[in-house]
């Protein structure tokens, strides 16, 4: 007989305690892939493409609920649930897929906050991998102890990431209306906003941690019993809300900032995280510029974390292996320390990182919304119609953006 651990008796308590999981995903979506797009995006075209960083971050509250869900419901993973029931055939290329999406990932994440460590203390590309490296295998120890330890430190650095757009907002004052019309109104200028549309999508709706996940609400359901799952269930949707709004915030204003500060400014150069770093100086203050290089480094550190956490989640789901964190680390950070040894622009390899990634959604939305409006499978959890058909509107919307990318090109 299996000994669950019983919940608090307060609601509130009841809350909080399950908060957590959906902070651990939202590090996904404010990764340094965001920072290179979403500035490129503001410097570029001003406020012009914030509706879809709201677009998308809607998209993306809507997946991480249907991703909780299918974990809450059945007991297992999306990695899990695909490994049992694809054709045998069809599961080692698909779980090589997924893999090769988290690696690309934690490209973006890794060398970005390489990058952060460079620009705050002056550090070579390289020591600030080596330095990345050593911090991340240290916090990724804390998940051998405690999950909910590490998911309260991760949560820890989403916060602090907010916070410091609370103070970037304040330096850079971006026009309100603009603001509200870029945000509400869609529209694009050229194939080359298209481009970066994809790339923000690829940025914000991930696909490892649509994986993962499904992965820590299974662990919520085991340590505490299927006998709790309604009330797991409902402290998932605020988990879920806080999370992706805190998220949605940060990406919101990290494009508002750059489109405020950089758009038209024959004294900034565009779309170069580097650049933008140097550029808020004269622009607005060393403290602005300071606060930008430490969000970076705290996103970066933690997403990278978050990335080998996904990949260790998918590998134990699809084939039932897993191998040592370190040695994980150890694979996942080689295409990035080749990349800073080659001398690679590093915010054009964010930036192609990311639309590598939105081609990767679709693999992993498709079934997670098959799975989920299954009635058999999910029985009460199953999506209502009109959840159904958002999700199959989200699924459209990706591929034909990334189709309208490969006619393109």
């Amino acid at each position: 007989m299996s000994i669950h651990t019983p919940l608090p008796r307060s609601s509130k308590r009841t809350r909080a305690l399950f908060l957590g999981p959906a902070f651990v995903a939202a590090i996904g979506y404010i990764d340094p892939g965001n920072y290179a797009t979403n500035i490129q995006a503001g410097a570029d075209y001003g406020y012009l493409l914030l509706w879809v960083v709201v677009w998308a971050n809607l998209m993306a509250a809507l997946i991480q609920m249907l991703s909780a869900k299918l974990g809450l419901a059945t007991g297992e993973s999306l990695a899990s649930m695909l490994g049992k029931r694809l054709p045998r055939w069809a599961v080692y290329p698909y779980w090589i897929q997924a893999e090769i999406l988290a690696m690309a990932t934690d490209i973006a994440e890794f060398v970005g906050a390489a990058l952060g460590f460079k620009l705050l203390f002056g550090f070579t590309l390289m020591e600030g991998a080596v330095i990345t490296a050593i911090i991340s295998w240290a916090v990724l120890s804390l998940e051998t102890r405690n999950l909910k330890t590490l998911q309260i430190v991760i949560g820890g650095m989403l916060l602090s990431v907010a916070l410091i757009y609370v103070a970037e907002l304040l330096f850079s004052h971006p026009h309100p209306a603009s603001v509200l019309e870029g945000a509400l109104i869609p529209g694009f200028d050229g194939r080359d906003s298209i481009f970066l549309a994809a790339g923000i999508l690829g940025a914000t709706v991930m696909p490892h941690v649509i994986y993962l996940h499904s992965a820590l609400s299974k662990a919520e359901l085991a340590r505490y019993g299927k006998i709790h799952r309604k009330t797991i269930f409902r402290s998932t949707k605020w988990d879920v809300a806080i999370a992706m709004t805190i998220a949605g915030f940060v990406n919101l204003s990290m494009l508002a900032m750059a489109a405020a500060v950089f758009y038209g400014n024959p004294s900034a150069e565009s779309g170069s995280i580097e650049n933008a770093y140097e550029t808020l100086t004269p622009l607005l203050g060393a403290i602005a510029a300071q606060i930008f290089g430490a969000s970076l480094l705290i996103a970066g550190l933690a997403s990278t974390i978050v990335g080998t956490l996904a990949g260790q989640e998918i590998m134990s789901g699809f084939v039932r292996f897993r191998i040592p964190l370190w040695l994980r680390r150890a694979i996942t950070m080689t295409p990035s320390f080749i990349i800073i040894a080659l001398g690679l622009n590093v915010t054009e390899v964010l930036v192609y990182s990311q639309v590598v990634l939105s081609f990767g959604i679709a693999l992993a939305l498709i079934p997670l919304v098959l799975f989920t409006s299954d009635q058999k499978l999910m029985r009460g959890y199953v999506n209502p119609t009109w959840v159904r058909w958002l999700g199959w509107l989200t699924v459209v919307v990706v591929v034909s953006l990334n189709g309208y990318l490969l006619a393109t090109s």
